[in-house]
């Protein structure tokens, strides 16, 4: 009896001296993170001194480039490196230019924007009858009789209701993503669709559309259309269905190129076998500097590993930042990063990406066992005292998907997204719109996530 009291008594006291050692890391990140902070600078160079970062352009090439060289200046890094990926190189040209028309001579100037991978108009533009449709199944409704030789006008809006903007904007990125595919079995000769954006303004976002199997030769242009012109165009269109729409746009598609995936690791002490991945994506859309999507999310990955550092942590297992190159029109870089793995058969046990914005932060989704939900589920409380309280089940992160397996972890930061469609691929994402206090909280979360897990591991049963 006495030996059982004994063994109750050390676990106990085991448990409240782990707690404890738990409590002190995480307020040492958090409390260097918010003092001792680099990530601001980080996205201020790549924001305000490189700008948009599209796939395969010279800008894209800079980042991996201050990237890499801002890795190696970091203490502590066992090694810095360039993993070769062939990525699209697809350009925007001259401005896009759009109007419609109510009656001869009479015209209203609306703001547009290609979608990614769109073809371009004729030289002369395209200026024919607009028929507003609120979804792809209403093609079908309408059939060719209605849609040959017009311009579809996509019009669904991200449902307001939806207190997850994520899930919001998910209920309505078809009409972008496959619009054009679908409208062009119709006879269609052009797409304009809704701006993904819950807020009314005047800028147009853009984001990556897709042909299917569509033949070259039958492909369609297709732009995006911001929320106050749409809603404009949409009663126009309710008092005269015969007003004319006119667009132009010169974007031209270009065969792949080299680009790279950037990646920093610390060695682990005793388990450097199991790996630890935490990432962004590198690249953006070109319209605006590409801050909140996600210069946020790179630097706050470089921040993770560097914060461990400053704080005097000695990772158990193998710690890697990765900078994921074509997420927005591609993917490229994650199916790279996840090929090389499998092939040198490593082991992978957590992953973490920060795709969600530069916003104060709010907790995780997790993609990963009921074992390991309930471990996480067991920290909660380190976090509380930061007012994290978000850990649920759900998407982690586009780049770290492809590395999934039904043992690992995968998890994605999740910060307060309210305002995160208000700049999402548009020409407002840029770095005034990101606050130096929510970057580093953010930052200071993430390393306290993969801390924990590299302290703990995960439950492989």
């Amino acid at each position: 009896m006495k030996r059982l009291l004994s063994l109750v008594t050390f676990f106990i006291i085991s448990s409240a001296i782990s707690q404890n050692t738990d409590e002190a890391q995480l307020k040492s990140i958090y409390d260097t993170a918010l003092t001792n902070g680099k990530g601001y600078d980080w996205l201020n160079h790549l924001s305000n001194q490189i700008g948009g970062r599209l796939s395969g352009s010279v800008q894209a090439q800079q980042a991996v480039d201050y990237t890499k060289s801002q890795l190696e200046t970091l203490v502590g890094l066992d090694r810095v490196w360039l993993q070769p990926v062939m990525v699209p190189k697809w350009t925007r040209g001259l401005p896009e230019f759009a109007y419609f028309e109510t009656e001869p001579g009479i015209t209203t100037n609306v703001p547009i924007c290609a979608l990614g991978g769109s073809v371009s108009t004729p030289s002369i533009g395209i200026k024919t009858k607009v028929v507003e449709v609120k979804s792809l199944d209403d093609l079908a409704i309408l059939g060719k009789q209605r849609l040959e030789g017009n311009i579809v006008f996509f019009n669904r809006p991200m449902d307001a209701t939806e207190i997850t903007t994520f899930t919001a904007y998910s209920g309505c990125v078809d009409q972008r993503y496959s619009g054009a595919a679908e409208a062009a079995k119709y006879g269609a000769v052009g797409v304009i669709v809704r701006s993904m954006n819950l807020r009314q303004d005047d800028f147009p976002h853009t984001g990556s559309m897709s042909y299917g199997d569509t033949p070259v030769k039958d492909r369609i242009p297709a732009a995006a259309i911001s929320t106050n012109a749409a809603d404009l165009l949409s009663i126009s269109l309710s008092l005269n269905p015969d007003i004319k729409f006119y667009f132009k746009q010169n974007c031209q598609q270009y065969n792949d190129v080299q680009s790279y995936n950037v990646i920093g690791e610390i060695k682990g002490t005793t388990n450097p076998d199991e790996i630890i991945v935490v990432g962004g994506h590198l690249d953006s859309w070109d319209l605006g500097d590409g801050s909140h999507d996600d210069g946020v999310g790179c630097v706050q990955s470089m921040e993770v590993l560097r914060l461990l550092k400053e704080t005097g942590y000695k990772p158990k297992r193998t710690l890697r930042v990765v900078l994921f190159m074509n997420e927005e029109n591609g993917l490229r870089g994650g199916n790279k990063y996840a090929e090389v793995a499998k092939n040198k058969n490593e082991k992978h046990i957590f992953a973490l990406e920060s795709d969600a914005g530069g916003f104060s932060p709010r907790g995780f989704t997790f993609n990963c066992t009921d074992a390991n939900f309930e471990k996480v589920q067991s920290w909660k409380s380190l976090f509380e005292p930061y007012l994290i309280h978000l850990f649920d089940r759900g998407f982690s992160g586009a780049d770290i998907r492809p590395l999934n397996n039904d043992k690992m972890v995968l998890a994605g930061l999740r910060p307060d997204s309210q305002r995160y469609f208000d700049h999402h691929h548009a020409a407002n994402d840029t770095f005034e719109h990101v606050n130096k206090r929510e970057l580093q909280l953010g930052a200071a979360t993430m390393a306290s996530l993969v801390y924990l897990f590299d302290n703990y591991g995960i439950e492989e049963n």
